[in-house]
């Protein structure tokens, strides 16, 4: 694996407008700015714990809800995140987490399979219509992970096992998809080629 796994997106609409950057080899850092303090939090968690650099500056209508900035760019990092991984060659494929923050708990499966897929279960009806910081409704985080899946090409599992504070379910989520998603991303000696008896992902 040779070529620098990284790429730019943006997406404009009369909604948002959304520039980014990714390297998928980096070292974590996190240069974000969308206008929703509570989501650069969690991209700058899911950033760092994924070792990926990440830039992000999204501009929105967040005057009549937050919602169309935080989907929009998770489907512009859903649309870096493919085009950085390029064919694959020579990565692990799977990757999975368990992580907690104090009681709360989350564990993912990521698989970069070219197939989007997601499973997601665990949150309560209660997190879900929660708005954590004042600024961020819960049911975004099924949003979230909805896009980067679909955009991304990536099959995912992800399930909230314990939990009772909005702010750690939800930074339990990105963290526990970031640790798997390095983990799948990451490059593996034993494999040759594409990891795919089809011979493509």
């Amino acid at each position: 694996m040779t070529n620098a796994r990284q790429a730019s997106a943006s997406r404009t609409t009369s909604e948002s407008s959304i520039e980014l950057t990714i390297n998928l080899d980096g070292r974590g850092t996190a240069d974000i700015e969308t206008g929703v303090p509570f989501y650069d939090h969690m991209l700058t968690a899911f950033a760092k714990h994924s070792l990926s650099d990440l830039t992000i500056r999204a501009k929105g209508d967040v005057h009549i809800d937050e919602h169309h900035t935080i989907e929009d760019t998770a489907i512009v990092l859903g649309q870096a995140i493919r085009e950085a991984l390029g064919d694959k060659s020579g990565i692990a494929r799977y990757g999975d987490a368990l992580v907690p923050l104090d009681e709360a708990l989350a564990q993912c499966v990521v698989d970069i399979s070219g197939r989007p897929f997601l499973v997601h279960s665990g949150e309560s009806e209660a997190f879900t219509m929660h708005r954590i910081g004042g600024h961020f409704t819960g049911s975004m985080v099924r949003h979230v992970f909805e896009a980067i899946a679909f955009h991304a090409g990536l099959t995912v599992h992800l399930r909230v096992l314990e939990g009772r504070d909005p702010h750690h379910i939800a930074e339990a989520e990105f963290k526990a998809f970031a640790r798997a998603f390095r983990a799948a991303k990451a490059p593996d000696a034993l494999v040759q080629g594409v990891p795919s008896t089809k011979g493509a992902l």
